[in-house]
């Protein structure tokens, strides 16, 4: 039975794609009209006994159903592993999907990269599925923090991707100084490269401030209390090194720095930081396309939670016939590929623009980004196209968010063809999904480059000075 969908803005130079919200609007759609449909429940255990659960439906468990509904589970399982995070997965309601799923999160299964990030990367745990029934699924158990927001004081804010390293001084609200530095540390196999170049950020923002009270980082990757525990930043070391020369590296930092209150979080809950604060609305997520997808969420209440938001890894395009891969997970359709630097990349030879071999990506960026300012009708193919992505892509995040405000920013989101993309993104929204209103906002072109950096300066609180 399978499952086919049309598009209202279909991507010019990718016919191809197919939205995960269509897809799941369409199955859900079958799913409602069987009589047979059976209820749902998918929760993911995290630390300290921190609960999410999803609920929903799917078609009568019958042998011509069974590929459809495992497509229709493992793609919103991987989802909610990225968006959510856990080491332990429970399926209420059917245990033969369950049993299913568990055979493709296992070493050498088709989600093994999945299977040890979640377990013994991110979690110190075995990762495990298991299945029960519907009405003994575990209840959502979910806690929000309170960071950000501080401007006291004098602050050291820096935000680490993958072609640049940003740093800003800021005293009582001001920034003082605010710079970015070209570096190249995916690849680099000696952590002294990474160590250092972070040290010579800070210490040229320190010299710039007559103190340093606080520091507040921002980065790729998945953090737990400042250290990494999967981060494309750190790629390139050796992964029997992981454990002992990245997990510390920030520790190792701070201590260059003692007594300062240092905090480092995912740059994308910095950049969703940055709009709830420079817009005053909560239930914002935010978004940047740079050298890859980061995310961050704010919730409706202003407060973080301990979710991972790491939706570069989670699926937005469903096609099953030729559909892009990710390199590092050797998983296909998940958001890296659509809403970052790569797509840039992946869709430029289609629309006739031919670089030398081994141009990086945000040089084939910046080329893009040249010809767009003159008008180039191959270039606004390019961002049209992204559009269309970022369109799809928000509709299916609302599915798993309380999406009411959207922070764009990142390289790719920058000048005209930034402007393009959102144009485009709103009136697919519109045509399609006239349910969601969802508000777009844009910083200024030097908040998008820099804006991160100043905001991850105000996560730490000041210790309450005793009289």
């Amino acid at each position: 039975m399978p499952i086919t969908v049309k598009m209202k803005f279909a991507p010019e130079l990718d016919p191809g794609f197919v939205p995960a919200a269509l897809w799941n609007r369409e199955y859900r759609r079958l799913a409602a009209a069987d009589p047979g449909r059976l209820p749902l429940a998918i929760t993911l255990e995290r630390a300290n006994g921190n609960i999410s659960r999803y609920d929903t439906e799917i078609l009568s468990e019958t042998p011509e159903h069974t590929a459809l509904n495992l497509r229709y589970i493992e793609r919103i399982v991987k989802f909610l592993l990225w968006s959510y995070g856990g080491w332990h997965v429970t399926i209420g309601g059917s245990r033969k999907i369950a049993g299913l799923l568990a055979e493709l999160y296992a070493p050498g299964g088709k989600r093994a990269f999945d299977f040890d990030v979640m377990g013994k990367r991110i979690y110190d745990r075995p990762f495990t599925i298991t299945g029960c029934d519907w009405a003994d699924a575990p209840a959502a158990k979910e806690s929000g923090i309170k960071l950000g927001g501080h401007f006291d004081g004098c602050r050291i804010g820096f935000d680490l991707g993958g072609s640049d390293r940003k740093c800003a001084a800021i005293m009582d609200g001001k920034t003082l100084h605010s710079e970015e530095v070209v570096w190249d540390p995916y690849f680099q196999k000696e952590i002294n490269y990474h160590r250092e170049g972070i040290l010579d950020s800070l210490r040229r923002a320190a010299a710039r401030l007559p103190r340093i009270d606080a520091i507040g980082g921002s980065a790729a990757g998945v953090y737990v209390d400042n250290q990494p525990r999967i981060a494309s930043l750190f790629r390139g070391i050796p992964e029997e090194k992981f454990a002992t020369e990245v997990r510390p590296i920030f520790l190792d930092i701070a201590r260059e720095f003692p007594g300062v209150p240092f905090i480092v979080l995912n740059d994308g809950e910095v950049t969703a930081l940055a709009g709830a604060i420079s817009i005053g609305k909560n239930g914002l997520l935010g978004l940047a396309m740079g050298t890859s997808e980061a995310v961050g969420y704010v919730t409706p209440e202003g407060t973080l939670t301990d979710h991972l938001n790491e939706l570069a890894f989670a699926p937005v395009d469903y096609r099953e016939e030729n559909p892009p891969r990710d390199e590092w997970s050797g998983d296909t359709g998940v958001g890296a590929n659509y809403l970052s630097q790569q797509a840039v990349g992946r869709l430029a030879p289609a629309a006739g623009f031919e670089f030398p071999a081994g141009t990086p990506l945000p040089e084939q960026l910046k080329l893009v980004q040249k010809a767009m300012s003159e008008e180039d009708p191959r270039a606004a193919q390019i961002y049209r196209s992204i559009g269309s992505y970022l369109g799809y892509a928000l509709a299916h995040y609302a599915d798993f968010y309380n999406l009411r405000e959207l922070l764009l920013l990142g390289r790719v989101s920058s000048g005209r063809g930034g402007d393009l993309i959102i144009t485009t993104a709103q009136k697919l929204l519109a045509a399609e999904f006239p349910e969601l209103s969802i508000g777009f906002h844009i910083p200024d072109e030097q908040f998008k480059r820099h804006g991160q950096a100043v905001i991850a300066g105000t996560l730490p609180e000041l210790p309450v000075k005793q009289s």
